[in-house]
């Protein structure tokens, strides 16, 4: 069921990437273009995803005892390291706009924006009713984060389209980045410790070395 949903996942991101790219480039959207960015890494994020479902579910073998369940897990990993790098690139980007502002189609950015919005809410919604682990709660951070970036457009196109300061699309850019930048982190250091066979967040092996 989740690989599904995460194969459906990736079909939109990717379908929908393509047009806000195309759009982004020719208005001059930064916000579009970076939220285009978001779309490809997380296509990527999301075919990982589903194949390292696929692998999770493969019967246990001789030599892998524990079977597969922590493809999962480096999969998730792996789509935090994606989603860091990609917001840094941005977030530079960005900040190089400040001091050069480039013109931007604040009308074609609301239309995009807002079917980009409706797309992503509806991918997020589907992904939150598949089973919850680590594997797909780093894909819908990444669905949140494309949600997010439709924000970020629809408020950056709106602004630009009444008072033409375009120089709130490399700030809404910058906001957006961090807000991903913290998150991603912390998921990074959450599979990081799966990975190192730490001992789950929700558990206090104080606790736990007293009861037994």
């Amino acid at each position: 069921k989740s690989k599904n949903a995460l194969l459906y996942a990736a079909t939109f991101t990717i379908l929908f990437g393509i047009v806000e790219a195309l759009t982004g480039w020719w208005s001059g959207s930064l916000t579009l273009l970076s939220d285009a960015g978001h779309m490809g890494v997380d296509s990527i994020a999301l075919l990982l995803a589903a194949l390292a479902s696929w692998i999770a579910c493969r019967p246990t073998t001789t030599k892998h005892t524990y079977g597969f369940g922590r493809a999962e897990v480096i999969a998730s990993w792996l789509s935090s390291i994606f989603l860091i790098v990609l917001a840094t690139e941005i977030l530079i980007e960005a900040i190089s706009r400040l001091h050069t502002p480039h013109a931007v189609a604040g009308k074609t950015v609301i239309i995009v924006a807002i079917i980009g919005l409706v797309i992503n809410a509806l991918i997020a919604w589907v992904l939150s009713k598949g089973e919850e682990t680590l594997n797909t709660k780093a894909a819908l951070l990444h669905v949140l984060s494309d949600l997010l970036g439709s924000v970020a457009a629809l408020i950056s196109g709106l602004v630009i389209y009444f008072t033409n300061w375009v120089l709130i699309d490399p700030i809404l850019s910058i906001f957006v980045c961090v807000l991903i930048l913290f998150s991603t982190i912390r998921l990074l250091r959450e599979s990081f410790l799966v990975l190192m066979e730490g001992a789950p967040t929700h558990i206090n092996t104080s606790e736990v070395e007293q009861a037994i």
